[in-house]
Parts: C-alpha cells; sequence; structure tokens
C-alpha cells in the first residue's frame, strides 16, 4: 500500500476512534444528569469491575475479527477453563496459582483446537466455533454435574474483588492485556501480518506469511484471554460456575463492531473495541439504574450491534456507489 493511500486510511481510523470517544462521553453526560447515582464511587467501581471480564474477551475477539474471523466459544472456554482451576484448587489440593497457570495453558490449548479446526481442515470459523461450543459445555457440565464449585481459596479472591487506589484489579489486568495486544497489533511485524491477512488472504501468502500459523497464534491468544477472564471471575464470585461468559460472546462482538473493527477483516483495533465495550457497559448500567428490567440488556446488545453493523455496510455502500461515479466520470471524461 503507497504512502498516500495509507495516510488517508489513518485519517479514517482517526475520525472513527474520536467518534466513538465523542459516542462515550456524550453518554457519559447523559447518565450522569439523569441519574445522581451514577457517578458515585461505588457505581463506577460497579461498572469498571463489570467492564473488565468483557473487555478482556473483547482484546482477543477483535484480533479475531481484524483476522476476518470470530470466535462463538468464547465463554464455554471461559467456564471450563475456570472450573478446572477450581477442581484443581479444591480436589487436586494443588496450590492456586500453579491452578491458575494450568488453567491458563488449558485456554491457550481449547484455543489452539478452535485455530487447528479451522486451518488445517479448511473450516468455517463461524461454524467451528459453534460446535466446539457445544462440546466444551458438555465437557464442563460432565464435570461439574451442572453445580457450581464452591469454596475457591481466598488467596486469590484479591483478583477478582481487590482494589489498588480505588481501581478494581480486574480492571488493571485488563488494561495490561489492551497495552500489550496494542503493542503487539500497532508495533511488530506479527501485528502487520493480521491485517495484513485480514485484508487479502492469499495476497498475505504470496508476500511470504504463515497464514495459518498467524491465524492459530490469534486463537491460542483468544483463549488464554478467556481462560483469564474466567478465573478473574471466579475470583470474585469465589465459586466456579459452568454458566460463566454466557453473555461475553454478543457482547465482545458488539463492542468491536461499536469500536469500528470490520467483520470482514483488516479494519480497526483493540482500542477503538475497548471505547465499544465502555459504550455497552454504559447503557447496560443506565438500564440498571433507571430500574429497567434487566433482561433488556440482551435485547439492546442486539439491537446495537445491528445499528452498528448497518452504519458500517451502508458506509461501504456509499463508498462504492462514489467510487463508481468516480469511474463513470473519468470514462466519460
Amino acid at each position: 500500500m503507497n504512502s498516500p493511500v495509507a495516510g488517508i486510511f489513518k485519517k479514517i481510523s482517526k475520525i472513527k476512534m474520536l467518534t466513538i470517544a465523542l459516542v462515550l462521553l456524550i453518554l457519559i453526560i447523559i447518565a450522569a444528569s439523569v441519574s445522581p447515582n451514577f457517578l458515585t464511587a461505588y457505581n463506577l467501581q460497579s461498572v469498571v469491575r463489570d467492564l473488565s471480564f468483557v473487555m478482556i474477551i473483547t482484546i482477543g475477539q477483535s484480533c479475531l475479527l481484524m483476522l476476518g474471523e470470530l470466535d462463538l466459544s468464547v465463554g464455554k472456554i471461559a467456564s471450563l477453563s475456570g472450573v478446572i482451576g477450581g477442581i484443581l484448587m479444591l480436589h487436586g489440593q494443588v496450590p492456586p496459582y500453579i491452578a491458575l497457570f494450568i488453567s491458563l495453558s488449558c485456554g491457550i490449548f481449547l484455543g489452539v483446537i478452535n485455530g487447528m479446526l479451522i486451518t488445517k481442515l479448511r473450516l468455517n470459523a463461524m461454524i467451528v466455533t459453534i460446535a466446539t461450543q457445544g462440546v466444551f459445555a458438555g465437557i464442563t457440565l460432565v464435570i461439574t454435574k451442572g453445580r457450581a464449585i464452591v469454596g475457591i481459596p481466598e488467596s486469590i479472591h484479591y483478583l477478582g474483588r481487590g482494589m489498588i487506589f480505588g481501581i478494581p484489579v480486574p480492571f488493571i489486568i485488563a488494561c495490561v492485556f489492551l497495552l500489550v495486544m496494542l503493542f503487539v497489533t500497532r508495533k511488530t511485524p506479527f501485528g502487520r501480518y493480521i491485517y495484513a491477512i485480514g485484508n487479502n488472504k492469499e495476497a498475505a501468502k504470496i508476500l511470504g506469511i504463515n497464514v495459518d500459523a498467524v491465524r492459530i497464534t490469534v486463537y491460542a491468544i483468544m483463549g488464554f484471554l478467556c481462560a483469564a477472564a474466567g478465573l478473574l471471575m471466579i475470583a470474585r464470585l469465589g465459586n466456579s460456575q459452568p454458566a460463566i461468559g454466557d453473555v461475553w460472546v454478543m457482547n465482545s462482538i458488539a463492542a468491536s463492531v461499536i469500536g469500528g473493527v470490520a467483520l470482514t477483516g483488516g479494519v480497526g483495533n483493540p482500542l477503538g473495541a475497548v471505547l465499544g465495550a465502555c459504550i455497552l457497559s454504559i447503557i447496560q448500567n443506565m438500564i440498571v439504574l433507571f430500574n429497567v428490567n434487566t433482561y433488556w440488556q440482551t435485547a439492546v446488545s442486539g439491537i446495537v450491534v445491528l445499528i452498528a453493523i448497518s452504519i458500517d455496510s451502508l458506509g461501504g455502500i456509499t463508498g462504492d456507489m462514489l467510487a463508481r461515479k468516480k469511474l463513470l466520470a473519468k470514462k466519460s471524461g
């Protein structure tokens, strides 16, 4: 890509990011104006803590979407990894932090399974992860018999419930993951490979990029982040439940789309996706503060996804129409 075109894409990206940040700011102002409880320390800490888990999943999901793929099994990877960690700590008498390490490794392994099935068998990512979602959920239910694993050691509760200077520990961990992935995607060859593959897999192969290795690695990263979110959640709850992460799939995709990550790949970045997750969290918190039935949260997430996808699609259609007009004008001229 020549430098003028690259410059145009950077400018468009900056405009999108500013727009998303502006929308987030407007939502915060509206929420603070309408509800006196919004800016209380307790409510803000609650919002930030809840945001942390979706934020971690969204970071990985946005990277997959930048590849032109996605993972619908994220919640089940999180719950299975959390259950394995809980069993190791309680029934296996494994020291808590060693159990956490094993659980994170399990998440990576499950992510690699997804990546291998998709790349080596040339299968559709959506179909594969729907199937593996069922497999992982089934294994979790077989292990737990549908019951929560209670009595998680208090030594790890700090990871889910602790505060550092008034900021929830899960949010700090999520921010560390975000900074790492921003560095990887923006400053390393691996990050450039992700964008290249998302734009055109075949062209990336011609350039000598090991496309399958990059895709599997991103699925492994996704698995690691899912396991991390699942473990932080069990540290917060004090127990490991099979239902952990059930809403994370929709919210992570919604947040990425709102944050300017294209479903077709090659466009967007994790920071935009995280801003999208912030927008969703504010909307969901407003639903709670205004005493709206909390079941509307899922409906709102779906509506926001539809709107974001529609706007993105309309933008693409408008761009195609302008390109055709310019082409016709050149031919007629």
